[in-house]
């Protein structure tokens, strides 16, 4: 797993130099480390907390604290290059930022790098929250549901032309068929027409050498067979026209079923849910600065249940009236910011509110992501279907205007038929009456030749029509190939996509086990036989749908000294497997989600329930899979740390 990241990480510099002005409980100072471990050494209250805040403050952080008397602070970070300045200014009841972090979200980071002991990863497990939500929440579910929508629309069109293009293939064989069919049609027709001509123009011959005067005749039989070849073409016109208008009729029924079963949403409807998603993002919004509010201040509260116990430590090792005066009074805790005097039971007490605050405010943005997901998505449907539903009209309008067409273009055309009938008839009557006796059988020549010229002129067409339909279907044929490359390649995305979230989860899952394992081994925690993520899935309930959502069930197994095997809970551990297994699965966050591509840096605070050994064996592991690894410990814990590294006593 080192080599692993290691190779993902390039370009990192070999030195990093932070300066802090009013941050926590330090007035300024300047820090230079260099990668790899760097260990903040000392007692407590000498800052080392602090020091990592102002870190946190210059890659990004928001949650950190500014110095109780002062009303602005700073961070610079000078990484290889580059500076990063971030400046701290108090207004109100917040603090304001601004500035150029090494970090534009840090989301991330507060969660799997700065492992501070409020860190949230950390706290979870220890509280027994739901980690699945922790381990997801930098995933932008919303976005890859949405990206999944698009593709499977992609898919289903793709899906749609190659149906079609598979339909057309299907069809070519019936086509070559017809095509050589009416091809020797022709070729019979051909020869019939000639032979008719070769008779026609014999009796043509007779009729001059004998009867001259009959060219009258002739004259009206050639104007008869044009006004009949003619009026085949106009029938054959109507007919077409005719089918035409019924597959229009079929296609305008089809649109209008479609367009029934679309609806457009209504305008009011469109209002309100807009107006809701408006409301909802402002909840949202307040919510997160409620939540950053809270975070900041437990912080600021353990920082002083913390630099208390220092002080305590320290000064009780002395003799004396001031050790007695210590003690008498070790309920207690001064305020080294404002100097007030607060029993430690009531500052335990308020910042186990403000967790369970914290935490009823997460579950409260967590319903309201999920109902403002709903929103957009039921908005985003109304959408698509009133585009839909416009297009589909205007489809209609335009299909029923071109029945409307053919059905004048039918009139007109009937119209020309009855005219050329009329005409016809008139012309065999004139035909009649020039006829004699002798030349009897010319009209019923005329007659046959005329028939087998349309006949072989609309078995011509029949088959140009046929040719060019064929030659249609193979060019269409050719997108085939790369319309299939282009599905399997959605459909590959798809497949991606869906399965994104679920890997994650599983690559999260594996993460914390395989460390868990590795270290509940290396740490020598004999009395666990096992800790590990149980991954699930469960039918809950987000705004109006029930979806199958995944679920981490944190699983201790021991034994007893007879070597039976029980299940246990995360309240019976100790605190230090409990601060392990939480730093574990910050290691999982922080791996799984390439943390380490983004931000080089992790901080480790608070590990004063870990024994030393351990400790080193905890930094010796976690140094394998962060560049810049910081951790703050007391002078004794420092000590055990081995092998090559930078020790800061002095902040």
């Amino acid at each position: 797993m080192a080599s692993t990241v290691n190779q993902k990480i390039h370009d990192i510099p070999g030195e990093a130099t932070i300066s802090i002005k009013n941050i926590g409980g330090i007035d300024e100072t300047e820090v230079s480390f260099q990668e790899g471990v760097t260990i903040l050494s000392g007692r407590n209250a000498t800052n080392r907390t602090s020091l990592l805040q102002g870190i946190m403050v210059a890659l990004g952080s928001d949650q950190v604290s500014l110095k109780a008397d002062a009303d602005e602070g700073s961070a610079t970070l000078e990484f290889g290059d580059k500076i990063y300045r971030r400046r701290l200014e108090r207004r109100a009841e917040t603090i304001a930022t601004d500035g150029d972090p090494y970090l534009e979200d840090p989301e991330h980071a507060d969660l799997f790098a700065f492992l501070l002991e409020s860190n949230e990863a950390r706290q979870a497990v220890a509280r027994g929250d739901d980690l699945r939500e922790l381990i997801m929440r930098p995933v932008d579910t919303a976005a890859i549901k949405t990206e999944i929508e698009q593709y499977e629309q992609q898919k289903r069109e793709l899906d749609e032309r190659l149906e079609e293009l598979e339909t057309l293939k299907q069809r070519l064989p019936d086509l070559e068929a017809k095509r050589t069919q009416i091809t020797d049609e022709i070729e019979t027709l051909q020869d019939e027409l000639e032979t008719a001509r070769a008779e026609l123009e014999e009796a043509n011959v007779d009729v001059e050498q004998r009867r001259e005067e009959q060219s009258k005749l002739e004259t009206k039989l050639e104007e008869l067979r044009e006004t009949r070849s003619e009026l085949e073409r106009v029938r054959d016109q109507i007919e077409t026209e005719r089918e035409s208008i019924e597959a229009l009729e079929e296609e305008e029924d089809e649109i209008r079923d479609r367009l029934e079963s679309l609806s457009t949403g209504d305008e009011t409807d469109i209002g309100r849910i807009e107006a809701e998603i408006e409301t909802i993002q402002e909840e949202k919004a307040d919510l997160s600065k409620e939540i950053s509010q809270l975070q900041s201040t437990i912080q600021f509260n353990e920082q002083l249940l913390d630099e208390s116990d220092s002080v305590l430590t320290d000064e009780q090792t002395n003799d004396g009236p001031v050790t007695d005066q210590l003690l008498a009074d070790s309920e207690k805790i001064t305020c080294w910011t404002c100097g007030s005097t607060v029993a430690r039971e009531q500052i335990e007490t308020t910042v186990e509110q403000l967790r369970a605050a914290r935490q009823e405010k997460l579950e409260e943005r967590s319903e309201i992501t999920s109902e403002l997901d709903d929103l957009r998505e039921s908005l985003s449907t109304i959408d698509e279907n009133r585009t839909e539903y416009r297009q589909t009209k205007q489809r209609l309008e335009s299909t029923t205007n071109e029945i409307e067409r053919r059905n004048d273009r039918i009139e007109d055309l009937t119209d020309k038929r009855e005219a050329l009938t009329n005409e016809v008839d008139e012309l065999e009557a004139e035909v009649d009456e020039l006829e004699t006796e002798e030349y009897s059988g010319i009209l019923d020549q005329h007659k046959e030749v005329n028939q087998l010229e349309f006949k072989l002129e609309r078995k011509e067409r029949e088959r140009d029509e046929i040719k060019d339909e064929i030659a249609s279907i193979e060019e269409r044929l050719g997108e085939q190939d790369e319309l299939e490359a282009r599905r399997e390649d959605v459909t590959d995305e798809l497949t991606d996509l869906r399965t994104r979230i679920d890997q994650i989860e599983a690559n999260a899952v594996e993460a914390f086990n395989e460390h868990m394992e590795n270290l509940r081994e290396t740490l020598g925690y004999d009395n666990l036989d096992r800790i590990w993520i149980d991954r699930t899935t469960r039918e809950v309930r987000e705004g109006r749908r029930k979806v199958s959502k995944s679920s981490f069930d944190l699983k201790i197994v021991r034994s007893t000294d007879e070597g039976a095997a029980y299940e246990d809970t995360i309240d019976h551990l100790s605190e230090s497997e409990r601060e392990v297994t939480g730093l574990v699965f910050a290691l999982a966050g922080y791996l799984v989600h390439d943390v380490y591509e983004t931000v080089p840096f992790m901080l480790l605070d608070s590990l004063e329930a870990i024994d030393s050994e351990r400790i080193a064996a905890l930094v010796e592991y976690f140094k394998t899979h962060v560049p810049y690894l910081v951790v703050a410990l007391l002078e004794e814990d420092a000590q055990a740390i081995e092998g090559d590294h930078d020790v800061i006593a002095d902040i």
